[in-house]
């Protein structure tokens, strides 16, 4: 059974696109992202997906994209950030190099504003994110083969922060 070489797991806009694809290229292996499967698949946002079909229609669609992405590719994989919330995918990723990205609601607010383009954070983006990061925060914590802090660190820093943590050699 092929798995991928390291799976990337935080909150929304802690730079797990942005680190993996500096890592692929690192370690010359191939780049996914389980949110962007899913937009390829469906033909329309995360965001449209959640309002046109709800939060656990998402969660099922996300769920079968990360099994997907598990069983086929084999470089560096970037998990959206609510998919640790299911624990048949808590259970895949066990065994397998898990690095959680990790960032304070201050890091996530300078990086994102908070935006409300991400659809859990529409109202009160602040309070919400703490929320979502106190019932997720253990979560990535359990599946993490290493946990990576990333605030007030560049993306390359962190690249290299995963490649220490890992113990993996740059291609």
């Amino acid at each position: 059974m092929s798995a991928p070489l390291i799976v990337l797991v935080g909150p929304m806009g802690v730079g797990k696109s942005t680190v993996g694809q500096l890592l692929a290229e690192r370690l010359g292996v191939g780049y996914r992202d389980t949110d962007d499967d899913i937009v390829a698949e469906q033909g329309r946002t995360i965001a449209d997906i959640f309002v046109d079909e709800g939060e656990p229609a998402f969660r099922a669609i996300e769920k079968r994209a990360v099994r997907t992405a598990l069983a086929e590719h084999t470089g560096v994989l970037a998990l959206g950030g609510g998919s640790v919330l299911d624990a048949d995918t808590r259970a895949a990723l066990a065994g397998l190099r898990v690095v959680y990205l990790s960032m304070d609601v201050e890091e996530a607010v300078r990086r994102t504003g908070l935006n409300t383009a991400r659809p859990l954070l529409a109202v009160n983006p602040r309070r919400q994110w703490r929320e979502l990061m106190d019932a997720r925060r253990h979560l990535y914590t359990e599946v993490a083969h290493a946990v990576v802090p990333t605030d007030h660190r560049t993306p390359e820093e962190v690249t290299q922060a995963v490649l220490d943590a890992t113990e993996l050699k740059e291609a």
